[in-house]
């Protein structure tokens, strides 16, 4: 590996050891596990994970952020947020995601200050720069460190690195909360966040990595990963895939010729 990029993870280190103290917004995916490693090394007991539980955030990912912050010794902490209890969110707006990330960090923040914590940190990275992120204007009010970003790590970097240092997210899927598989303006409800959570992780049982279920309705709308398409189209697969969905409450069922691709409902605020 490049010394250019272990010298981007010492900055990084020194970058969070200057804060003092700090709570990772935790959701244990890719940028925020490598966020809470580098963090837990540069602040060893000076630093908390915080992960929220909710309707949009499968159960999965909980589990896994709890087993990790065990294994790494790393005092962790659960907050309800609940997103269609804030005004406005279940319409799904085009800023829905500055909504949800500002209770969050709102929440977030308060924690760590009982907790005798100086800053709160989040694991965007230098890719997210490039594409529609509500979510970012709330951290930037509410005065949330965005280390990733400030050193310039881009995300296969922080594969790169996570791989080396044998964290185990390093080749895990890159994931988004459940609301956002819902079109601009189609109303998101629990029931709805369940069918697209169950659908994935049917998908993911299968064996099939990258992907998302983006729900139009009554439509599943599954986008893949190219590669993945021929093995998606046997018969007994596809046959599996459409009762299971239609079991999940989906009328329809359909593949997305141009496969998976992160914010795909943002197209449409391109238009």
């Amino acid at each position: 590996m490049e010394k250019e990029l272990f010298d981007k993870y010492e900055r990084l280190k020194e970058y969070i050891a200057s804060l003092g103290s700090a709570a990772v917004a935790f959701s244990s995916g890719v940028d925020s596990t490598f966020l809470l490693y580098a963090a837990k090394e540069a602040l060893k007991d000076n630093v908390i994970a915080v992960t929220a539980s909710s309707c949009s955030f499968p159960k999965r990912e909980l589990n896994e952020a709890t087993d990790y912050c065990k294994k790494m010794g790393i005092r962790h902490f659960v907050v309800e947020s609940e997103e269609l209890k804030i005004e406005g969110f279940s319409e799904n707006p085009p800023n829905r995601c500055y909504l949800c990330k500002h209770e969050l960090f709102t929440k977030i923040r308060e924690l760590a200050a009982s907790q005798g914590i100086k800053e709160v940190m989040e694991g965007s990275n230098l890719d997210d720069n490039g594409d529609y992120r509500p979510g970012l204007k709330a951290v930037e009010e509410l005065g949330v460190k965005s280390p990733l970003r400030e050193i310039g790590l881009t995300k296969q970097e922080i594969r790169d690195l996570s791989e080396h240092f044998d964290i185990p997210t390093w080749n895990k899927q890159s994931f988004a909360c459940l609301a956002s598989r819902f079109p601009y303006g189609d109303t998101i409800n629990e029931k709805k966040l369940g069918m697209v959570d169950k659908a994935e992780q049917l998908l993911l049982d299968m064996g099939f990595d990258q992907l998302r279920v983006r729900i139009h309705g009554d439509m599943a709308r599954i986008e893949l990963l190219p590669s993945e398409f021929d093995r998606f189209m046997d018969e007994k697969v596809r046959q599996t895939v459409y009762d299971k969905f239609k079991e999940y409450g989906f009328k329809y069922v359909a593949l997305d010729i141009m496969g998976y691709r992160t914010g795909s409902m943002n197209e449409a605020l391109k238009l």
